[in-house]
């Protein structure tokens, strides 16, 4: 029931449906208090309405959102509950008394300092809202960036303002309960001063030296700083916000090139959203800006998606264009016909080069590159479920995918059956949950599927917890969730809580080269972190888990085998070299599945039914005798590559042989140019 009404109000919890049922009930009930009249009921309906409102503004919520697109915003809560005071006050017979007109005052003269308020907010934003937003690119040096407002003027400005009535509401009240005008003037004051106050805050900021240079200098700054940088290999890309995943792979890679890396981002949420690099990283929003840029040096750009904003960066010829991807698996996304727009396309293995061919779609196979898959690395070899110790299954469905075919993930059609037979396998297995992150994005049935999921083995890891044959070592996972509890400090010392006094992205710009040692750090803390984490619950204990951290490798590594879909995800699997399982959801056939999809040829193949999960759990308990042993050992070098080079070295050297390629043309075009220059010149 609660489940469905979150869905149904597209709230993220329960507390956040709490919090928009009461304020929304809040307004009606002012009301009635404001009729009855009653200061009481007046103030706690009032006092409602403030929490819930601003919890559901901290919380990001979708209702508030759409609250502002029915003419109910924000400033128009604030009129509503202003205009419900002023009526109370005249049901109490105050309409003649000095506190209604100086409230009716109060609430004109505020609304009026909210346009200025509002003007200079907008005005600062737009003025510190740089044509490029960068990291690790020193243009402090270069370019005076000014401070952001302090205090956190600009972080959730509006509301801030907002609630300096907070001061005059209760003001009034207490007055109109004790019958004295004084409290209500002192609140009264006390709104209209520091809203005055705030608006004055934010005036210096709108001129002098508090004003960021103009876009044209900034863009100057930045050629200015390509040109001493030199960059040679680019990671381009462009998305959602969602899809940061798909270039935050690719980090760790650049960071390992040989020649000088640069990204090129397209989106500012990607970049807030970005983890942590080496790289210098640029934000180029504005299509113009970036074909104006000056990427001379550049010879090699590498595409990790296949997305229409990439037309501004193919368009130079000066360098040689790589889609390298964000998977490598049996999905039409893998072999799309757009890839015959990049001058080669790179994939892991020969599996990636056999699927071009079979598809047809117009990519020469003299244009494909096997580079192997350098994000693999942290994946640890299966060495068996170590003794005493319960094997752990990771069930990692895929999405429902942009076309919402049900065939695309197993989560709607065999989800519950899947968790519910791994829940009752016997001997029992742990169940680990990790969803991709953009499932129920396209349907609400796929994301009904997960909450269906995710309570099932909720419920579980409760009965398991209470079931007295399963002891947990208390002290050892005590330590853990206190070591646990300390990395999280000193993470959140280093990288910031970031709060709203932390500057803008101007700021950030200005202030945005890494501290290699801070990096490193934050780096071997993660790790630590990790490590951590798993211990800080019992090895039994089934778990959901979402969100960036802990990673999908990491669930990789504590897991003795696999469930999921056809994505990239079971090609990546397969390096572990354990066994896995994946779903026919669309009921194929087990030959047929096998022919469509290479990654699934040393698989167990689910039903939707799931009654084949009994081979898996077998070939996990007893390894000795897994028949698909062998079969992954070859399909891993078939889908991956060899061993031998290592990726990353398979991966520079590619890089390494197209930036040769890119420069031969170049000079080639300026032969060509000398020679139509010298012969012009003989025959004028």
């Amino acid at each position: 029931m609660i489940s469905t009404a979150i869905r149904v109000a597209r709230v993220g919890s329960a507390a956040e449906l709490a919090a928009a049922v009461l304020m929304l009930a809040g307004f009606p009930a002012i009301m009635v208090a404001a009729l009855i009249p009653s200061v009481p009921a007046f103030a706690a309906a009032t006092a409602v309405t403030y929490l819930a409102d601003h919890y559901l503004h901290r919380q990001g919520s979708y209702l508030i959102n759409r609250l502002s697109k029915v003419r109910a915003g924000l400033s128009i809560r604030f009129l509503i509950r202003q205009l419900l005071l002023i009526l109370l006050l005249a049901r109490l017979d105050l309409s003649n008394n000095l506190i209604f007109y100086g409230a009716t005052a109060c609430f004109i003269a505020f609304y009026g300092l909210q346009a200025p308020h509002g003007a200079l907010v907008t005005l600062i934003r737009n003025r510190r809202r740089l044509p490029v937003a960068t990291r690790n690119v020193d243009l402090a040096s270069r370019i005076r960036i000014p401070d952001a407002p302090r205090f956190g003027l600009l972080n959730r400005s509006a509301e801030k303002m907002l609630h300096l009535d907070l001061a005059a509401v209760v003001g009034i009240l207490v007055a109109a309960q004790l019958d004295s005008a004084t409290p209500g003037f002192i609140g009264i004051g006390v709104t209209i001063g520091l809203g005055s106050l705030y608006v004055l805050a934010l005036m210096p900021y709108v001129r002098g030296k508090k004003v960021p240079p103009n876009a044209d200098k900034v863009l100057a700054k930045v050629d200015e700083w390509l040109r001493d940088y030199q960059p040679e290999t680019v990671l381009y890309f462009s998305g959602s916000k969602d899809s940061t995943y798909q270039v935050n792979m690719w980090l760790e890679t650049m960071e390992q090139l040989d020649s000088k890396p640069l990204i090129i981002l397209r989106e500012r949420v990607i970049l807030q959203n970005l983890a942590p690099t080496t790289v210098p990283v640029i934000c180029v929003p504005g299509g113009v800006h970036l074909m104006n840029m000056d990427l001379s040096s550049v010879r090699v750009a590498l595409y990790a998606a296949n997305v229409g904003k990439n037309i501004h960066l193919l368009r130079v010829p000066t360098m040689k264009h790589v889609f390298i991807g964000h998977g490598d698996s049996d999905k039409l996304a893998s072999v799309n016909p757009f890839s015959k727009a990049y001058d080669e396309v790179w994939v892991a293995g020969r599996a990636g080069r056999d699927r071009y061919a079979i598809a047809d779609v117009g990519v020469r196979d003299e244009d494909i590159v096997e580079v192997g898959r350098p994000q693999l690395a942290p994946i640890q070899d299966w060495q068996g479920v170590p003794d005493g110790r319960m094997p752990t299954v990771l069930y990692a469905p895929t999405w429902e995918g942009w076309d919402g075919d049900p065939g695309n993930t197993s989560l709607m059609l065999a989800g519950e059956n899947i968790v519910k037979k791994l829940l009752k396998a016997d001997p029992p297995v742990r169940v680990l949950y990790k969803p991709h992150p953009f499932t129920g994005t396209v349907l609400a049935k796929a994301g009904a599927a997960h909450q269906k999921v995710t309570a099932l083995i909720e419920k579980a890891a409760a009965e398991r917890a209470a079931d007295p044959r399963l002891q947990a070592d208390a002290a050892a996972v005590a330590a853990a969730k206190a070591e646990l509890a300390r990395i999280e400090a000193r993470l959140t010392v280093l990288v910031g809580s970031g709060g709203g006094d932390k500057g803008d992205e101007a700021e950030a710009t200005r202030d945005g080269v890494v501290d290699v040692a801070k990096y490193e750090e934050i780096a071997r803390l993660r790790g630590e972190w990790n490590d951590a984490y798993w211990r800080s619950f019992p090895v039994w204990e089934h778990k959901v888990i979402t969100g960036a951290e802990p990673r999908l490798y990491d669930c990789f590594n504590v897991s003795d085998a696999m469930v999921s879909d056809i994505s990239s995800v079971v090609s990546d699997f397969i390096a572990s070299g354990k066994p896995y399982a994946v779903t026919d959801s669309a009921g194929l056939g087990v030959e047929e599945f096998k022919r469509q999809n290479t990654a699934v040829r040393a698989a167990t193949i689910l039903s939707n039914k799931a009654t084949e999960l009994g081979e898996l759990l077998d070939a996990v308990r007893d390894p000795a005798g897994d028949p698909l042993a062998e079969d992954r050992v070859e399909l891993r070098q078939y889908l991956l590559g060899p061993d031998e080079p290592t990726s990353i070295e398979q991966f520079n050297t590619a890089v390494a042989n197209l930036a040769i390629k890119a420069e031969a043309r170049n000079v080639g075009q300026e032969s060509r140019a000398a020679a139509s220059a010298a012969e012009a010149t003989t025959k004028a």
